[in-house]
């Protein structure tokens, strides 16, 4: 499968929910880094993503392709969604957030993956200060510890 043709597949099961199927798309040694302190593993990027699903029910990533070239994939990313479930963020020290029926919407932000034999291997996104989970904690108005 080409590299582009990888990336729109993983990319509309992962806009459509499909977390099982994403996930046969991840390599095993896959990362997800540039919104994360550190980068993460194929599992941790799921648990992350899950866990917003569920507390935003109407999460839209509005992940798009910009661009492609050999084993890469550019990709705009903008996150939107309605906080109305509880978002549990223990696993990063902050713990669970009530719902507070706010609408957060992130600045765009560009993307860049990288795919080796029909898998994703890596996936780095160029975060903003204001994007990414403390750009949506801001937005939402929830205090986070320094």
């Amino acid at each position: 499968m080409e590299t582009k043709q990888v990336a729109e597949e993983f990319l509309a099961a992962f806009n459509a929910g499909d977390m099982a199927k994403c996930r046969a798309f991840l390599s095993d040694d896959f990362t997800f880094s540039g919104p994360t302190p550190e980068p993460v593993s194929a599992d941790q990027w799921m648990g992350i993503v899950m866990g917003m699903r569920a507390a935003f029910p109407d999460i839209n990533y509005n992940i798009k392709i910009s661009g492609h070239e050999e084993n890469k994939v550019m990709t705009t990313t903008q996150l939107t969604g309605t906080h109305t479930k509880d978002w549990d963020l223990s696993a990063m020290g902050i713990g669970v957030i009530p719902a507070t029926g706010k609408i957060f919407s992130n600045p765009k932000e560009e993307g860049l993956m990288t795919i080796e034999n029909g898998k994703i291997t890596s996936y780095f996104i160029n975060s903003k200060e204001e994007s990414g989970i403390p750009g949506m904690l801001k937005q939402l108005g929830v205090e986070t510890p320094a």
